[in-house]
């Protein structure tokens, strides 16, 4: 099935040489296959080229160049292989080649201060699951339980393709590249870091329910950030009235590997996990909507000592609650009261599923369908 994607890579490309990043599976080699497909391509989790360019990097120019030099090249996977950038850098200041390299971990290439990542000669874009903008006839109940990742949401048998997923993950990203000595330690501290997304950090906690040191349940936040498996979500603090709190939240980048670790195989309407369910599809909504568009106003959230809080703000600007109720009352809008108190933000919404659409006072409450709506068609921010 032919997908539009919201990320507009060669309108980006026309600028400047990419990364472009994100998890195995969200379509990156098939949006290239798509909009790309008339440049030379190199993928290096093909064994033969991979072992020849780990060994002779030196012979990335012939490879490019044997049929005349093109405007753009694409190295996929391209963290297999980061001595290869210091033949890229020189391609891009003598040859004027732009290049897109993708990836689907970081670890190698930005933990290691050894390796040359073209200082400003590439920028930084991300692929994600699949957006409500980009499944045609988008079902929310079946997004909420499996998630976007393209194949599984798409997929006959969603079930075994999270499974499949899951363990290409432990397997192929971890396991392969090295990055944990003990997997099944690291499989304990998946299912908790599951259970907890869209909660704040608490590394204390994490390390007793699962009997790993603090210092090592850091160390695997990290990983899961490296790999673009989760992301943290940071605490807003501009607050004056309301001394807000720092810590931030992290989120699991897809709903259905949430589900698939956290070991839920249902999500049922007025249930609380339904609730947060619908708050990390938000989440990750907004977040696509800043990257794709190249937005550069931070997501955060708010959160008081008093237990005050709202869930999305944008930059310094737009406040979004979200409440999975079909009916909302004035309790619903205590948050946004408490921060509208700060006279900071400029837009208040209550996201919901409540289809009767009303301004109270400051606050818009809309129902998430048109909200989305809005955001993709860049109305909202």
């Amino acid at each position: 099935m032919f997908l539009r994607r919201e990320l507009d890579i060669r309108n980006l490309l026309q600028k400047k040489s990419f990364f472009l990043f994100g998890p195995r599976g969200t379509g990156k080699t098939s949006l290239i296959k798509q909009v790309l497909h008339e440049y030379p391509r190199l993928d290096l989790l093909r064994s033969d080229l991979y072992l020849h360019l780990n060994s002779h990097p030196y012979d990335l120019e012939k490879l490019i160049m044997k049929d005349g030099q093109p405007e753009l090249v694409i190295i996929d996977e391209v963290q297999r292989i980061p001595i290869l950038l210091n033949e890229v850098h020189r391609l891009i200041e003598e040859r004027k080649i732009r290049f897109l390299l993708t990836g689907s971990s970081a670890r190698k290439l930005k933990r290691n201060p050894n390796v040359n990542m073209l200082g400003g000669r590439a920028w930084e874009a991300n692929l994600f699951p699949l957006t409500s903008s980009e499944i045609p006839e988008f079902n929310l109940e079946r997004y909420l339980l499996y998630g976007g990742i393209p194949n599984v949401y798409l997929g006959e048998e969603p079930l075994e393709e999270l499974d499949a997923y899951a363990n290409m993950f432990l397997v192929g990203e971890i396991k392969a590249e090295g990055l944990v000595r003990n997997i099944q330690a690291f499989s304990r501290f998946l299912e908790v870091s599951a259970l907890t997304s869209g909660t704040m950090l608490n590394f204390s906690e994490v390390a007793n329910d699962t009997g790993i040191p603090v210092s090592t349940v850091r160390e695997y936040y990290q990983i899961l950030e490296d790999t673009f498996f989760g992301f943290l979500l940071p605490a807003w603090t501009k607050s004056i009235k309301r001394k807000p709190i720092s810590t931030a939240k992290f989120y699991l980048f897809d709903l259905g590997v949430r589900n698939l670790f956290a070991q839920v195989g249902e999500v049922s309407p007025k249930s609380d996990l339904y609730g947060q369910a619908f708050e990390h599809f938000i989440g990750l909504e907004l977040r696509a909507y800043l990257s794709y568009k190249r937005i550069k106003k931070k997501l955060s959230y708010w959160r008081t000592q008093h237990g005050d809080e709202v869930d999305f703000i944008i930059g310094n600007e737009i406040a979004i609650e979200v409440k999975a109720a079909t009916k909302i009352s004035d309790k619903h809008l205590k948050g946004l009261k408490r921060l509208h108190e700060e006279d900071i933000c400029r837009q208040y919404y209550l996201v919901s599923q409540d289809t009767v659409e009303r301004k109270v006072n400051n606050y818009r409450i809309i129902h998430w369908k048109t909200f989305l709506e809005k955001l993709w068609q860049n109305e909202i921010v």
